[in-house]
């Protein structure tokens, strides 16, 4: 199982080529617009071809071995957009200096922009910039980089990667060039888990299901142990009336710490998921479909909320139970 990497240290992407030669052909006319919008689904690899873009832009030498737009790992230019030294690049992210995720974009980030833009580039051919992503800015944030975008500057590139595109300000939608980034058929998502991953069909299967066409996302989720956790999601829901609680305390024994953290917040989204497909089958008629569209929505939003509030996560794993006991028992 391959773990997955950090955009900017991804130098292999799939289903890049339309969106490289339309990149590609700008930049040879001599057209290169100003600020591109990459849209698509989270983990669909827009983050990964912006900074191909920048290696590109920034001066890394072409490796046609890597693919559209493909640089090499060992080239002096990747190697400081790797180690985030590079003077021409600038990256804004929720990423903090300190390392913590914060819950969005905040405006002093924006603002670093026009300084960064107004100075004319160290030693590349272009300034460029990667908002990772858009949709995460707050109001004044997305004010703040609408002023750099209304004053174009020259020999200088901004990226804007967003996962939700309609929350964007129109304004900034309409001065950039898209680049859409389609989310990729069950099929052809599973084949690419068989040749990267080792995984077997059915395994493949599932896991393109769970990542809905994105690569990335599937990648993710698959050294996450999506697999395992799905399949212990099945088993909970299965066995709601008749639970083996040791097997349910040990799950929930396996909620603490950093990883812990995730491990319950991909369980909770499977189960919501599981809730979801019993809330559409339409088995039993209205009642039991409402019962499960319930406990769908408390579950959807219960890992962000235990975050949130840091409340326990073992607690909150209980309420979850109690709140899928519930449905099956108006479905029985």
């Amino acid at each position: 199982m391959s773990e997955p990497l950090h955009p900017r240290d991804s130098f292999a992407l799939d289903g890049i080529e339309a969106q490289a030669q339309a990149f590609e052909e700008a930049l040879a006319r001599g057209r290169l617009h100003h600020a591109w919008l990459l849209t698509g689904p989270e983990g669909a690899g827009k983050a990964s071809f912006a900074y191909r873009v920048a290696r590109r832009l920034l001066g890394a030498a072409p490796a046609p071995t890597y693919g559209p737009l493909g640089s090499a790992p060992g080239d002096h230019v990747c190697r400081m957009v790797a180690a985030r030294s590079h003077p021409d690049l600038l990256v804004i992210e929720r990423i903090g200096e300190d390392g913590k995720v914060r819950r969005n974009i905040p405006v002093e980030e924006a603002r670093r922009l026009p300084d960064f833009f107004n100075k004319s580039p160290s030693i590349a051919p272009y300034r460029v910039a990667i908002i990772d992503a858009a949709d995460d800015m707050n109001v004044n944030a997305a004010n703040a980089v609408l002023k750099t975008l209304e004053e174009p500057p020259p020999k200088g590139v901004l990226l804007l990667v967003a996962h939700a595109p309609g929350r964007l300000l129109a304004t900034i939608r309409s001065r950039c060039r898209t680049l859409a980034f389609p989310p990729w058929s069950e099929e052809r998502l599973a084949g690419f888990l068989v040749a990267r991953e080792g995984l077997d069909r059915e395994d493949a299967a599932r896991l393109a299901a769970m990542a809905q066409g994105a690569p990335g996302r599937a990648l993710s989720l698959h050294a996450a142990g999506a697999l395992e956790l799905d399949a212990a999601a099945g088993l909970v829901i299965d066995q709601l009336g008749h639970a083996d609680e040791a097997k349910l305390l040990s799950l929930a024994d396996g909620f603490r710490g950093g990883e812990g953290g995730a491990r319950f917040a991909l369980l909770m989204e499977r189960l919501a998921e599981r809730a979801r497909g019993l809330a559409l089958s339409g088995i039993g008629g209205l009642p039991q479909a409402a019962a499960w569209a319930e406990a769908w929505e408390k579950l959807l939003h219960l890992a962000a909320e235990t975050e949130a509030l840091n409340l326990d996560r073992a607690d909150a794993f209980w309420s979850a139970l109690g709140e899928l006991r519930r449905a099956a028992r108006v479905a029985a």
